[in-house]
């Protein structure tokens, strides 16, 4: 039982996502600030926002009324947290969304949230594991995709492309940990093109816009991943709905979702990655019935409604 409607203060860190979090039915007040940094941005954009999703000036925040805080930066918990709410909001029922795992050492980084009356909010099982939570109660709500824009790409044209595609952002300046020699590796000998912020400035094709990126995918043979070391990234759940394989690194979350010869292909070796990229390249037929079962698999797991559900479950349970 989803319970009354709330009124729920965040920010906004990852567009996509709060897109997929305001699919919930409660209203969403997001701050903004103009020429507030990273977090204020308000919402902007092509991405389509519902009626249930509202601006909130950072200055003006103390005078509204809020049912739920929901942080989801560590500028917003330090900070704002601080500058921005007023006692009684300080008080108010919070949770904490935690995007990655730690950027620091992988197991033994101490979660900045050390407080028993707010909840960490994983996005993953494995950004669960590795994080030394301290005192503070932990959950996972795992994402949930809709797939935006024009995203019933014919049949005919999905595939069409013999090349691969990889969608990271500014992956020049963030180097290993997002695959930066591993990407330029397989590029070297594969089809491969890159899309996201940035991407113009190593040979890729730069930014798609998000409504428009779902469609773009599709026309690719397989999607391909170069991260280490991450949580599991929309763009690849995001290319399972448009029905492309994944082929990929054997690390993370990611390998409790990609199964070999079914929906795609990971390894921790480069050389077999390579092979059965190649294979998809040479086999379209292949190429649509591994895409076919990731479409599948990602439907039966990161589907908006199981996502939905989970939140109000949650939000029902943190102001009840």
């Amino acid at each position: 039982m989803a319970g009354r409607r709330r009124r729920i203060l965040t920010w906004h860190e990852h567009g996509n996502y709060l897109l997929y979090l305001t699919q919930v039915p409660h209203d969403f007040h997001v701050v903004t600030q103009p020429g507030g940094g990273p977090g204020r941005t308000g919402l902007g954009g092509a991405l389509p926002w519902g009626p249930n999703v509202h601006e909130v000036d950072a200055r003006a925040v103390r005078d509204h009324e809020f049912d739920l805080v929901l942080y989801q930066s560590r500028p917003a918990w330090d900070g704002d947290r601080w500058s921005v709410l007023s006692d009684a909001q300080r008080r108010l029922p919070r949770a904490y969304i935690e995007h990655d795992p730690p950027q620091q050492h992988p197991t033994d980084t101490r979660h900045w949230v050390d407080d028993p009356g707010t909840l960490l909010v994983h996005v993953t099982p494995f950004n669960e594991l590795m994080w030394d939570s301290g005192s503070t109660p932990t959950t996972v709500i795992e994402h949930g995709v809709m797939l935006l824009g024009d995203s019933g790409v014919e049949l005919r044209e999905r595939q069409a492309l013999a090349r691969g595609i990889s969608v990271v952002n500014n992956l020049d300046r963030r180097g290993r940990r997002l695959g930066l020699d591993v990407y330029r590796r397989m590029a070297a000998q594969l089809p491969l093109d890159l899309v996201g912020l940035g991407a113009d400035r190593i040979g890729g094709l730069g930014e798609v816009r998000n409504v428009e990126l779902p469609a773009f995918m599709a026309r690719y043979r397989f999607f391909f991943n170069p991260i280490r070391y991450t949580s599991l990234g929309l763009a690849i759940v995001e290319a399972m709905m448009a029905g492309l394989p994944i082929v990929g690194l054997a690390t993370t979350e990611l390998v409790t979702v990609i199964r070999n010869g079914d929906n795609g292909h990971v390894d921790t070796r480069l050389e077999p990655l390579a092979e059965t990229m190649q294979r998809l390249l040479a086999d379209p037929a292949e190429a649509h019935r591994l895409g076919n079962n990731a479409r599948r698999s990602a439907l039966a797991r990161f589907g908006i409604e199981r996502f939905v559900r989970d939140w109000q479950e949650l939000i029902r349970r943190l102001c009840d």
